[in-house]
């Protein structure tokens, strides 16, 4: 490998038909929020030829506000001058930006070109990206009276937004909020987000480009804390939201619930990849209806004590980066049995005098690695499942009922291919398999706006799309 400064004895080509090639025919860096650097991307540059190859200039056209910069085999700067590359040799081109700001309330494309002048002929790479405005909250961001939030533009949290008590926090539909490391929404009083499925609320991690070779940031779980909430907060809902790459998606401990509002209400949407629990609630009531809760490394919803109604929900789990830590669905502080069980249930014990955990789940899908339930028998406890489909191969009782026992659901999901689609194929048996009695009215559509049938609705989160 040899760069603008390297000294060659090979025999260079002169033809104008001899040209370097690449190994991208475009440089393509995403969506990125102005006034921030980019990730880096790089590309490689070939000579395939038999003699050594002279490129006369490279340097940047169509950018006169140098907003993408450039480091050509070690070496930054915007021109560079006879970069020579041996016989079947290459290099490595090195490209970043920082887009300015629009003023515009809408993402804005910025396409450049790099120019490679060789024997004559100039080639042109184009470099592609796309810019939006951001709102930037840094430091902790305290909201101590009621305040709602803009979906104008994208909101950059550095580090936390913080829900006082008595205090309630809105986001509106269409709102999407990116979140730098350990940032989190920490809710000591109410949360409210009023997604709609024309516009759903997008709460995600802040880095964008890819990993390594193919694999996008997208996948990464743990870009940032998640949303907690603590025993001050009250009657919280999220309709119509996409909560994912969290380090621990939703968290309540202790959280006050009312005698008619539980502490959360989760309707219609998606909480997925996530390194500890989708959903853990301690002694905190809630609903979760038409939501795909998915994919996270110790499972995904660890109930401990409390009343919770699961309806309509698609609990998957195919976690890419670790062995799993336990079953999908988790119970503790069940019985008086297992309050007795101090060494394995410290936990339950040490609220012994709080009541039973208690659930009702229904017209849900429970599938994927690992095992469904902490609990196999449910005798003496609250928890009852209902048409459900399940992956065990097991059998209808007084605690499931109704139930699709070792049934593929047959989602769109491929692992290897690192696309998790956890709607239905044509084929699926939980389509229009479900009780339209235990349909709860919230979720008469799915996260998409597709209406349930009234008479035969699908199991899970999604009903199939007509052109399916």
């Amino acid at each position: 490998m040899a760069g603008s400064t390297s000294c060659i004895e090979d025999a260079f080509t002169h033809s104008a038909s001899d040209q370097p090639s690449f190994s991208t025919d475009t440089v393509r860096m995403g969506q990125l929020f102005t006034l921030d650097a980019s990730p880096t991307h790089r590309f490689i540059v070939y000579n395939r030829h038999s003699k050594g190859l002279n490129i006369s200039q490279i340097t940047f056209s169509d950018d006169p506000n140098s907003t993408f910069r450039m480091n050509v085999d070690g070496i930054s700067g915007r021109q560079f001058n006879n970069v020579e590359i041996r016989a079947h040799d290459s290099i490595f081109i090195f490209v970043e930006a920082t887009l300015p700001e629009n003023n515009l309330n809408k993402a804005v494309d910025i396409l450049a070109h790099i120019e490679f002048l060789t024997n004559g002929v100039t080639t042109k790479m184009p470099v592609k990206a796309t810019g939006r405005d951001a709102i930037r909250l840094r430091g902790d961001v305290r909201y101590a009276t009621d305040t709602q939030l803009s979906s104008d533009k994208p909101y950059h949290v550095y580090d936390s937004l913080v829900v006082e008590p008595e205090a309630t926090l809105t986001i509106p539909a269409g709102t999407e909020l990116y979140f730098h490391d350990d940032a989190r929404i920490l809710v000591h009083g109410t949360l409210h987000v009023d997604g709609t499925p024309e516009h759903p609320v997008s709460m995600t991690g802040n880095r964008t480009g890819f990993v390594a070779a193919s694999i996008p940031y997208e996948i990464m779980s743990g870009q940032w804390r998640g949303i907690e909430f603590t025993n001050t907060s009250k009657d919280n809902r999220i309709t119509h939201a996409t909560i994912r790459n969290s380090a621990a998606g939703l968290t309540l401990d202790h959280v006050a619930t009312g005698d008619d509002t539980p502490a959360l209400t989760l309707v219609n949407s998606q909480v997925r990849n996530t390194k500890n629990y989708i959903i853990e609630a301690i002694h905190s009531n809630i609903i979760a209806a038409g939501c795909e809760l998915a994919d996270a490394s110790q499972g995904i919803l660890r109930l401990v004590g409390g009343s919770h109604i699961i309806n309509h929900c698609t609990i998957a789990n195919y976690y890419l980066f670790t062995a799993l830590g336990g079953p999908a669905l988790q119970f503790v502080h069940v019985n008086e049995a297992e309050i007795n069980d101090t060494e394995s249930n410290d936990e339950a014990d040490s609220d012994a005098s709080l009541p039973f955990l208690t659930a009702e789940i229904s017209n849900s899908i429970i599938y994927g690695n690992g095992t469904e339930l902490s609990h196999g028998d449910l005798d003496d406890t609250g928890i009852y499942l209902r048409c459900c489909l399940m992956k065990s191969n097991g059998e209808d009782d007084e605690h499931f009922i109704g139930c699709l026992w070792d049934k593929d659901p047959l989602y769109f999901t491929e692992r290897e291919n690192y696309r998790f689609d956890y709607r239905l194929r044509p084929k699926s048996p939980a389509i229009g398999a479900a009780n339209p009695a235990l349909t709860l009215p919230v979720t008469a559509t799915d996260y998409y706006g597709l209406p349930r049938p009234a008479t035969a609705p699908t199991l899970g989160a999604f009903e199939p799309s007509p052109e399916e």
